[in-house]
């Protein structure tokens, strides 16, 4: 906001009156009374809806436990700075079939990119955002794909892709959570090698080195994970510019 010359005010939980049992709506409507726009990253997704609803400026969705579509603006806009293309190419996502993972599904559908994941059984993405990719994928010409087997994702790919096997909030499922998706799940050296010779890596980060991806890997030539990152800023300001 500060680039694009405008102003931003970051609000915790204590901030607002949200820590003293305000409801999301008069949260919401109070805001749309200060704010051109809210941009909200949340624990549980409905409190997004809920907030959006009683909005009457935008919301943006920073992040949610089921979707992280910011992100995977900067992801995609990273795939076209790097490959020349979006159409076509092949991403292949390996880990927990999480809101990185719903996100990519919808975003990479969208714009024709084939998207293969790899998640241990159990760990799959939600059904409801399988078939929203799936329905994009009949109107791009896109392919979509579900597997046990990283090595099966990976193969022929042009982007491998991972995230935190423990996201935040469950730490309490961390040593459960190792234990099922490592060391078969963690990018290496040896399963980049199944990708295409020119494919690249990319990471929505923070990582944990050594969990889903070693550090040879992520430090490595195909790396992109820092201009991933950068683009988080570009594609931000696109969106405010879009919207406010």
């Amino acid at each position: 906001m500060r680039q694009l010359g405008g102003y931003a005010l970051y609000l915790n939980w204590l901030d607002l009156q949200l820590g003293r049992g305000e409801t999301i709506a008069d949260t919401a409507r109070t805001l749309s009374r200060y704010a051109n726009g809210i941009v909200a990253r949340v624990t549980h997704h409905h409190t997004l809806v809920e907030l959006a609803q009683h909005s009457s400026v935008p919301v943006i969705n920073g992040l949610s436990d089921l979707d992280h579509p910011v992100q995977t603006l900067a992801d995609l806009m990273t795939i076209w700075e790097k490959k020349g293309s979006l159409e076509g190419l092949k991403l292949a996502y390996v880990g927990d079939g999480n809101n990185v993972c719903n996100s990519l599904l919808i975003g990479c559908t969208k714009m024709g990119v084939n998207i293969s994941v790899a998640c241990p059984p159990g760990f799959e993405p939600r059904s409801d955002f399988l078939k929203r990719a799936l329905n994009n994928a009949v109107k791009s010409g896109s392919t979509v794909d579900v597997f046990n087997s990283p090595k099966e994702a990976v193969a022929a790919a042009d982007i491998v892709y991972t995230d935190v096997f423990v996201s935040m909030g469950q730490e309490a499922e961390r040593d459960e959570r190792l234990r099922t998706f490592l060391p078969e799940y963690q990018v290496n050296s040896e399963l980049m090698r199944l990708a295409i010779n020119k494919a690249i890596f990319m990471h929505p980060l923070p990582c944990r080195r050594g969990e889903e991806v070693t550090s040879e890997v992520i430090d490595g030539p195909q790396s992109s994970v820092w201009d991933q990152a950068e683009n988080r800023l570009h594609t931000s300001k696109s969106l405010l510019s879009l919207l406010l």
